[in-house]
């Protein structure tokens, strides 16, 4: 039984340092070309049965058989600043949307502050203005509006305005 314990304590413990590993970033450059799952600094929180996960050198946001999900991907904690994101997103097809959210806590959707307004998945790379009054994490929503509706995410860019 104390093995059991121990063995409890030590893994719990791993995975506190895992987490604690991940910095504040004042940028982020990513092109997920070397994901073969969700990095362990990023949150992937999908919705019930929907997916969200890194496949074929991006990440993919796809409904299954339940759209009107929420799906989130929440960045690694970043530093207070005004940036400039941009990103490639596309979908195949049918009604989708993307939404940036300030994320104080991942694991807390009430922490979620909206700070772009849901705007149309079009397959144009999207650019944003964003401003953090504190150190945060951003949260991509996705929202699919058909069953087997997909979103495709590449070449996340999030730099500091000088």
């Amino acid at each position: 039984m104390k093995r059991i314990v121990l063995a409890g304590i030590l893994t719990l413990g791993g995975l506190l340092t895992v987490k604690a590993q991940c910095k504040t970033e004042s940028a982020i450059i990513e092109n997920f070309d070397t994901w073969k799952d969700i990095n362990k600094c990023w949150t992937a929180k999908p919705g019930g049965k929907a997916m969200l996960y890194a496949s074929d050198k991006k990440i993919i946001f796809y409904s299954m058989n339940s759209p009107g999900e929420d799906m989130y991907l929440i960045t690694p904690k970043i530093k207070a600043g005004n940036y400039t994101l941009s990103l490639d997103i596309s979908d195949n097809g049918g009604e989708t949307t993307l939404e940036i959210f300030s994320v104080n806590n991942a694991s807390d959707t009430k922490s979620y502050v909206s700070i772009v307004k849901p705007s149309k998945i079009t397959g144009d790379k999207k650019t944003f203005n964003i401003s953090l009054k504190k150190d945060m994490h951003l949260g991509l929503k996705v929202l699919l509006n058909g069953v087997h509706q997909a979103v495709y995410m590449d070449n996340f860019s999030l730099k500091q305005k000088k």
